[in-house]
């Protein structure tokens, strides 16, 4: 039954859901700063509709994506001029990478927020991450000493889901965002979730214990390129 109810992607994504995936990623943070806002303004009763489209969980209906065009129209013809401008005026490399904002639950296993309902609030720019896709901090303490309680992550997506045993990723499955070690395992079809801290116990268990998961449940995988930690003073 837990399988049944799981979310999975929809057999057959319908065109005009693949290009309001696109116009979405284009003005996210423009025009609209988060889902919870475009939701209202397309009539949908909640932001999560916006997630299962953006996620590919579900289709658009086209009555939804002609309203969307045409709410926002004015910032697809700024979008579309933006590009055209670029090929004249390259984008300048120093702007960095986007910072997300992003929290964690008070428990145990830190489950992040949803960057999908977020915007930048700033850029991350020093030498070594100019292939990186995005910059996300690190709250608790399940992966000290590696990642300490509040210091920025820089990362990279890894599309082909091809993982280094050994090195430490930023992962999402199900509805957990994480930072984890990913350790082999004996089937290949599975890697383990190590945390760093072992250390911290509750009765006389360790308090982040390792798990395996499997590399097909795996929605987003994103290498730890370098960490930005906060200096005391």
């Amino acid at each position: 039954m837990e399988d049944q109810s799981k979310p999975k992607k929809i057999k057959l994504i319908r065109p005009e859901t693949l290009e309001f995936i696109i116009l979405y990623n284009q003005l996210r943070g423009k025009a609209f700063s988060g889902n919870a806002q475009l939701a209202e303004a397309l009539g949908f009763n909640n932001a999560s509709s916006i997630t299962e489209i953006i996620k590919s969980r579900q289709n658009i209906d086209p009555e939804k994506l002609k309203i969307f065009k045409d709410k926002y129209g004015s910032y697809l013809l700024l979008a579309k001029n933006t590009v055209n401008s670029d090929v004249a005026q390259p984008r300048k490399l120093n702007d960095g990478i986007p910072m997300y904002e992003i929290t964690a639950t008070a428990s145990g296993v830190e489950v992040y927020s949803d960057i999908n309902d977020t915007q930048p609030v700033g850029h991350m720019n020093f030498p070594g991450i100019e292939d990186c896709d995005f910059a996300l901090p690190v709250w608790g303490h399940s992966m000290y000493p590696y990642l300490e309680n509040g210091c920025w992550v820089a990362l990279k997506i890894i599309h082909d889901k091809k993982i280094l045993p050994g090195e430490v990723y930023y992962i999402e499955w199900g509805e957990y965002r994480m930072y984890k070690r990913l350790l082999a395992s004996n089937n290949p079809d599975e890697v383990v979730a190590h945390s760093d801290n072992i250390t911290e116990m509750i009765n006389g268990q360790p308090k982040y214990a390792p798990f395996v998961i499997k590399i097909i449940d795996i929605k987003k995988l994103c290498l730890v390129k370098d960490i930005h930690k906060k200096h005391n003073h």
